[in-house]
């Protein structure tokens, strides 16, 4: 008995026959559901098939023959049967693995029905796209957690406040929030935070909410500030407050308000939240943010995921030199290969930090650690498929700084480890801490430079 085709082995199948079908002129879409199963959509609208032809019969059975348990059970559907077809050939979601050929090959595409990982394939948006906001975005991101972004992101924040710089910081790490327990005045905490504005948004009722808090750790000289957008929000006077079942009810993409709308889709109603966010900076101020630092959910997740490929101008990738954190930055990397224009735009937003790196001055393991980061992206982002010839920009030693692939350190220091920023207010100015994250904000300080600012 010939044993049936597992998850992956299925895929491959089912994207085989994609290709097959794709071959006889009509574009196709591969749905993959939450189970893994697989159903193949035909697009007939401009050239009817008929729905019990002997060719139709033939590729649902080679469906069910070859993908066993991870065929549907109509494994092949055509446009001209369907209720709403356009909602699958034309959704904003949908990733084309080969477009239309001048052989009459048609195209296809894959939408992926998932709970949670679909936005890791996401198009990239970043501040190219968005020309109404001339601020930059940095997300900081970690694979794994107790890196020290948390940390980092505040230290980031008062050191461009110290620059002159109105900081907004977005606590998006929603079941783990960090940054906000060293940057929140407890005396003067937002009413509400990012979870509010989620739930809320999601029946029309976000109007009104209390997003921002100035943070103490703002510079006491100067013009430079520190806003803070929480995860959770600071009820007033015993007012209940449910975090948990907010938190619950938040990551689900929405139905249309109306009819002929399009879904709500979770990427963007992150984004609605944290557009309100710097929105209300202005309001609050008179001030648009300089910068948004957005202080990430590590591992893979949906929030991580969209703050990445969407949300972000720059993304700082935290890693330890181990062989968990390369593995789990090539499962990013790899899923982002897929779609070559989009691996082009995640690369030059990416720039890998040596987070706590344990020696100081040792020059040769952070040679080390940029190798093995330099091996990840060769292997990947620099590796595509639809590439004629090699990137010509790659040295793997030399004046490469400015590549994502080299290692900006923080330097690991005991008297990191337990800091109490209430018991220390100026601890950012402690002469441990600039010394550890000195290489680290000179760095980021370039890539939030206005050149204007020298002609002024």
């Amino acid at each position: 008995m010939t044993e049936s085709a597992r998850f992956d082995d299925a895929w491959q199948q089912a994207r085989a026959l994609a290709g097959t079908a794709a071959a006889g002129g009509h574009d196709v879409v591969l749905v993959r559901d939450l189970s893994g199963r697989s159903t193949l959509l035909i697009d007939d609208r401009d050239d009817e098939l008929a729905p019990d032809s002997d060719h139709l019969t033939q590729l649902r059975r080679t469906f069910r023959e070859r993908l066993g348990p991870f065929a549907a059970n109509n494994p092949v559907q055509t446009a001209g049967a369907m209720f709403s077809a356009s909602a699958f050939f034309d959704a904003p979601e949908l990733i084309v693995l080969q477009e239309r050929e001048e052989n009459g090959h048609g195209r296809v595409g894959v939408l992926e029905r998932t709970v949670v990982g679909a936005d890791w394939s996401a198009p990239g948006i970043g501040q190219g796209a968005d020309s109404s906001r001339p601020w930059p975005r940095i997300a900081l991101y970690g694979f794994k957690g107790g890196v020290g972004r948390s940390t980092a992101t505040a230290v980031l924040a008062r050191h461009l406040a110290d620059l002159g710089k109105c900081v907004l910081v977005v606590d998006l790490d929603l079941e783990s929030p960090g940054v906000s327990n060293l940057l929140a005045d407890p005396g003067a905490a937002s009413r509400h935070g990012i979870v509010d504005h989620l739930v809320e948004s999601a029946v029309g009722h976000a109007d009104g909410l209390d997003l921002l808090a100035k943070s103490s750790l703002s510079p006491k000289d100067g013009n430079g500030e520190i806003w803070l957008a929480s995860a959770s929000g600071t009820p007033r006077g015993g007012e209940p407050y449910d975090y948990l079942a907010k938190l619950n009810r938040i990551y689900s993409d929405l139905p249309p308000e109306q009819p002929g709308d399009l879904p709500r889709p979770f990427a963007q109603r992150l984004e609605d939240a944290i557009a309100a966010c710097e929105e209300q900076t202005e309001k609050k101020n008179g001030r648009r943010p300089d910068v948004v630092l957005l202080d990430s959910r590590a591992g893979i997740h949906d929030i991580a995921a969209v703050t990445l490929t969407r949300l972000s101008d720059h993304a700082l990738l935290f890693a330890v030199d181990n062989p968990s954190t390369w593995e789990g930055y090539r499962m990013l990397f790899e899923q982002w290969k897929k779609q070559p224009d989009q691996a082009r735009v995640m690369r030059d937003r990416l720039h890998i930090v040596a987070a706590m790196f344990h020696s100081a001055g040792d020059i040769n393991r952070l040679n080390t650690l940029r190798r093995h980061a330099y091996d990840e992206f060769m292997a990947t982002l620099y590796d595509l498929p639809d590439d004629d010839t090699p990137e010509p920009y790659l040295p793997a030693e030399g004046d490469v700084d400015d590549k994502p692939y080299a290692p900006v350190p923080i330097l690991f220091g005991n008297d990191l480890v337990g800091l109490d920023p209430q018991r220390s207010p100026n601890w950012t100015k402690l002469p441990f801490v600039r010394a550890a994250y000195r290489d680290f904000l000179s760095a980021v300080e370039e890539l939030v430079h206005d050149p204007y600012e020298d002609l002024a």
